[in-house]
């Protein structure tokens, strides 16, 4: 018997609400009129302009309605993942949104400069695919019977990834196959246990000192500048002997 969908949805807020937001943003675009490479991640903007904002922002974006509606209904299909409660639910997600990003852009290093493939630089890719895919892996490891694509389809949920993997390859000809085989992969590293020490303390930690051992070397280098801080280089030379800085401007606009 089917449940009401105010039950649904209060049995599901982190679902419901990543639904609403991925929804909210595929509007903003539209009313924008934004394109690929304006929240798309890319090789060549996130390792030469170190655009990291782009992890975040391009599985937070969908260009295309068709898009936008196949992870929808995944998402709210795998709602059953909110099992452990919804502080898991999102720090589960965060991680494969994460991590899915690192694997998909380690997979792109190797194709770039060991088999010399330089059409992937600039290639730039959207969607929330990595982390649903993510999630359909670790629930098929959990042992739950069915999935639901599209509201149409019943796969095994053991199916599940990569029956879908060949589905969005058959609808959507321009998906990135690496981005779906990285959310799958981590998936499975999530699922054997290897992240279970990773708490939302640690994982904020880690994003934070990794942001600032990246923006370090390019503040001093004046490749990357903070409100309010200026960095005078040529006027505070470093005294070899003592280690000291001989000034540094602090400036604060009220």
């Amino acid at each position: 018997m089917a449940r009401p969908l105010l039950w649904e949805v209060a049995y599901a807020p982190g679902t419901t609400a990543t639904v609403a937001l991925l929804a909210a943003i595929f509007i903003l675009i539209r009313s924008r009129n934004l394109q690929y490479s304006d929240v798309g991640l890319s090789y060549e903007r996130f390792t030469q302009q170190r655009e990291l904002y782009r992890v975040v922002s391009s599985q937070l974006s969908h260009i295309e309605l068709l898009h936008l509606l196949f992870n929808v209904s995944s998402t709210w299909s795998l709602r059953t993942a909110e099992a452990d409660g919804l502080h898991q639910y999102l720090l589960t997600s965060l991680i494969l949104m994460l991590l899915s990003a690192a694997v998909y852009l380690a997979m792109l290093h190797i194709l770039i400069h060991y088999t010399q493939q330089e059409r992937y630089r600039q290639m730039n890719v959207v969607g929330y695919s990595c982390v649903v895919f993510g999630w359909m892996t670790i629930l098929s490891a959990r042992g739950v019977a069915k999935f639901s694509v599209l509201g149409m389809a019943q796969l095994p949920m053991g199916l599940a990834p990569f029956g879908s993997l060949l589905l969005t390859s058959v609808i959507f000809p321009r998906a990135s196959f690496l981005g779906h085989l990285s959310g799958i992969l981590v998936g499975y590293t999530i699922a054997a246990g290897l992240f279970d020490w990773l708490s939302a303390f640690w994982l904020i930690s880690l994003a934070a000192w990794g942001i600032a051992m990246d923006a370090w070397p390019r503040l001093i280098s004046r490749e990357l500048t903070l409100p309010g801080v200026v960095m005078l280089a040529a006027a505070a030379p470093l005294d070899v002997e003592t280690g000291l800085v001989d000034h540094i401007e602090i400036t604060s606009d009220l």
